[in-house]
């Protein structure tokens, strides 16, 4: 059965670093991080496009590393790999080269005006060319669909299901049987403002300290009675589920692939919980640019054409998990783990309560500290038990001041301001 794959917002970083004289295109990355990954990127998807020295930074390193070059007039990296959100500081400083020829030419090879338009990042230009896209679900082990609570769709799960079936695992097995990627290196600063937030308040920042806000943090303290909790210990959740530590889970599908994909007939893969506000959920596009003075421009300009390629999106997609940009349906014949990942990445989409949450965009280097204000009010309400509304009156004031010092403006799903983003 075919899965037709389609476009979310997703983001990927790629960033490069060389010595200068190398004769190497370099290529800098935020996505495709870890080891197993790189090596892919470096053995598979750039075996056929020359001598490129792919390097991967953490996204806060790959703003300094951009800003120190744009400062110093001396460029070392031909071509960035990186989330929508993270390219967009760069296109503000006007330091990324059109790419409005490629984008032409792509448009005709079959990948959606929509996506495209992402890719100006507002601008007049073509900014960035939409990489690979991606965003997170849930995956189980089918024996625990044995204690879904009855008359509960998993394909259509709401807060209290989850809490009801997390009850019933523990109460039959003994342990808590869900999991978070709440680790040092984990995303779970995603499920706050992609899943969390829009699902029980119907915002990000907006909402941050409203009375919808304080009674989702209630209700995720009645989740988290049935959480592991090694889940502050878990990067990926792939490993736990694999070794039978949890039997239910929410991750990044890149971040889920290696577990399913090696016995895809033991899970089921599905959307992410609905609170009293929808389904929320968190596309993500990752790009490929190339700065301006960047020292291979040709280099860099035929890594995004082949990366561009029906036959290498296809691969990034059975490789890495990351979801095509282009309008293609994935082969019949595709890893079985990675079309159960299609199909509910396409359920998600397609929700009719869907509510979606873009990538922050406008907080140039100060996504570190977005992301610690959801961490921390997870921190001292969860894991503390301290009382809601004395924390999110706190953190709502970290989160004001951060928005005013960036004077970031508001992105979906809060409504748009004039100025920065308001936390009321």
């Amino acid at each position: 059965m075919k899965h037709q794959v389609k476009l979310g917002i997703v983001a990927s970083t790629v960033l490069a670093f060389a010595t200068p004289g190398l004769a190497q295109t370099v290529f800098v990355s935020t996505q495709l991080r870890p080891i197993e990954e790189a090596t892919i990127v470096r053995q598979d998807l750039l075996k056929d496009v020359g001598k490129v020295d792919y390097v991967v930074e953490e996204p806060p390193q790959f703003a300094v590393r951009m800003e120190a070059e744009r400062q110093a007039g001396k460029h070392t990296v031909s071509l960035v790999g990186a989330l929508h959100g993270e390219l967009s500081p760069l296109a503000d400083k006007d330091q990324l080269e059109p790419l409005d020829d490629l984008a032409k030419k792509l448009a005709g090879a079959g990948m959606p005006q929509s996506v495209l338009d992402l890719g100006k990042l507002g601008k007049p230009n073509q900014q960035y060319i939409p990489w690979m896209q991606a965003t997170y679900v849930m995956a189980a082990k089918k024996e625990a669909l044995q204690w879904l609570p009855k008359g509960a769709d998993v394909n259509a799960l709401t807060y209290d299901e989850l809490i009801a079936w997390g009850k019933a695992m523990q109460d039959a097995t003994g342990q808590p049987q869900i999991g978070f990627p709440a680790g040092p290196k984990g995303l779970m600063a995603r499920y706050f403002q992609g899943y969390f937030y829009p699902s029980f308040t119907g915002g990000v920042v907006r909402t941050f300290k409203t009375a919808d806000a304080a009674a989702g943090w209630e209700k995720l303290k009645a989740l988290w009675a049935y959480v592991s909790p090694n889940s502050t210990n878990y990067d990926f959740m792939q490993e736990p589920l694999a070794a039978g530590e949890v039997m239910v889970a929410w991750d990044h599908i890149a971040r889920l692939k290696n577990a399913v994909s090696a016995a895809p007939d033991d899970y089921v893969v599905f959307p992410a919980p609905a609170g009293p506000k929808g389904r929320g959920y968190m596309p993500v596009i990752a790009g490929l640019a190339i700065p301006k003075g960047a020292p291979d421009k040709e280099g860099a300009t035929k890594i995004i054409e082949s990366f561009s390629t029906q036959k290498v999106q296809l691969l990034t997609a059975s490789k890495v998990g990351f979801f095509p940009t282009l309008n293609v349906q994935l082969p019949p014949d595709l890893n079985k783990g990675v079309a159960l990942l299609a199909g509910a990445v396409t359920r998600t989409q397609n929700a009719k309560d869907a509510v979606i949450s873009l990538l922050p965009v406008g907080l140039g280097d100060k996504g570190g500290e977005f992301n610690k204000v959801y961490m921390d009010t997870f921190q001292l309400v969860v894991l503390q038990k301290q009382p809601v509304a004395d924390v999110l009156a706190k953190q709502g004031a970290v989160m004001a001041k951060l928005m005013a010092d960036t004077k970031a403006p508001c992105w979906a799903p809060d409504a748009k301001s004039d100025g920065a983003c308001p936390v009321q």
